[in-house]
């Protein structure tokens, strides 16, 4: 173990995932009603044709377009009504040349009909004048229709053989409307990583109890919890340690045996109370593989691993602020990269102000956003990494790498949310 050798965020990221890849994720196939907000194994491809017959988005009359040229209020074109498509029917005679069809929204446009007029454009007169949709009787068009108005083709939503939902993409309300539609009543998802959250300190005390002088409630295990659970993992236990070495120890060797990940957060910098690499070196080999990343707020970030029980372990820093970047910028990445997960989509703006690059470290800023109506600012959280309002006031944050010389005010920049 060499104590201190900082990684840059990169080598880092690649050690996390070099350590997920051993682990593996396997897939498994759940039902729609469990799929929310997994991640997708697989790319969803149509079996069929959405729709699979043509459909009127208007409730109306299914027509030939070229009778109604040159329709209007003046004007009208007198078509002759041969009958009605029942909904969830499919539609049981043709449209002729001088002929129309009552069709509801939704419903299958018969043969021969190019087009449907909006109910709204035609009156019915003649006998049947007065019943809202007859069988029979004639009606009378005030619009001249395209052909294809108020008419969607077959096909025309989701092909047949076309890829709708890529491998990857963690799914949301939108997907599971779309493999309904598609007829999956089951997909297969990668496996959810167990997690273990390991809190420690001397200082730390559970949120029900009411801190002394020198003491603080645990924010650790619940912000870290929080963004587990976004991030789609299940969390295996949750635990508060005072600061001592043998029940670390105990408490770590547990948690490999039933996580894929263990994350301790404290005890990874150099001071004396702090085992949590030395926990790591003597229960996981090869062990310790990254004691401190070139990163500000997270310096002072383990990373190990355990073939034998094939066990990520993260030593993260104490400060609340600077342990959740750390695991949104390590760990959140590493294992959307494993997944084949897309980063989000960042927020374009520009600087509120001169921002200092950290000499040779890389530097995540928690940054609010402000759009004033003709710009989106990012305005920068000022504080501490153990200020509670680092968490609470950022929207995201802006990233510098490592030789990056800062941010000038009105600069565009790139907001990474959280």
């Amino acid at each position: 173990m060499n104590l201190l050798e900082v990684d840059t965020l990169q080598q880092a990221v690649e050690k996390i995932k070099s350590s997920l890849s051993e682990i593996g994720f396997e897939t498994e196939e759940v039902s729609l009603k469990e799929a929310y907000g997994r991640v997708l194994a697989g790319d969803i491809v149509s079996r069929e044709n959405i729709p699979d017959f043509r459909r009127s988005t208007v409730d109306g009359y299914g027509v030939v377009a070229a009778d109604t040229q040159g329709a209007s209020e003046s004007v009208p074109s007198i078509l002759e009504i041969t009958g009605q498509v029942l909904m969830g029917r499919p539609a049981e005679k043709e449209v002729h040349p001088g002929e129309c069809m009552y069709v509801p929204t939704g419903g299958m446009v018969p043969e021969g009909a190019d087009a449907v007029v909006m109910i709204e454009h035609t009156e019915i007169f003649g006998e049947t004048e007065g019943e809202e949709h007859p069988e029979t009787g004639e009606l009378m068009v005030y619009s001249s229709l395209p052909a294809g108005l108020n008419v969607v083709q077959t096909g025309e939503d989701i092909a047949r053989g076309d890829m709708v939902i890529p491998a990857g993409k963690k799914l949301t309300a939108r997907d599971l409307a779309a493999m309904a539609a598609l007829g999956y009543p089951t997909v297969s998802v990668y496996r959810r990583p167990v997690v273990a959250i390991i809190s420690t300190g001397d200082e730390v005390l559970p949120v029900e109890e009411t801190p002394g002088m020198g003491q603080v409630r645990d924010i650790n295990s619940y912000g870290i919890m929080g963004l587990a659970m976004e991030e789609g993992f299940e969390i295996g236990s949750m635990e508060l340690l005072k600061d001592e070495e043998k029940l670390l120890e105990e408490a770590v060797a547990k948690a490999m045996e039933l996580a894929d990940i263990v994350l301790v957060s404290g005890g990874s910098s150099k001071g004396k109370k702090d085992a949590t690499a030395k926990v790591i070196d003597s229960l996981a080999d090869p062990g310790v593989l990254t004691h401190g990343i070139a990163l500000k707020p997270g310096k002072p970030t383990i990373i190990g691993y355990d073939r034998a029980s094939a066990t990520l372990l993260m030593g993260l820093p104490g400060h609340p602020a600077a342990a959740m970047m750390v695991f949104r910028l390590a760990l959140v990445r590493a294992m959307r990269e494993v997944t084949g997960q897309r980063e989000d989509i960042p927020v374009k703006a520009v600087a509120e102000t001169n921002l200092a690059a950290a000499p040779g470290r890389a530097t995540a800023v928690p940054v609010r956003l402000v759009d004033d109506g003709t710009e989106v600012r990012a305005v920068p959280v000022l504080g501490k990494s153990g200020a509670i309002t680092t968490l609470t006031a950022a929207d995201g944050f802006i990233f510098t790498e490592l030789n990056d010389e800062g941010i000038k005010a009105g600069q565009p920049v790139d907001v990474h949310l959280l």
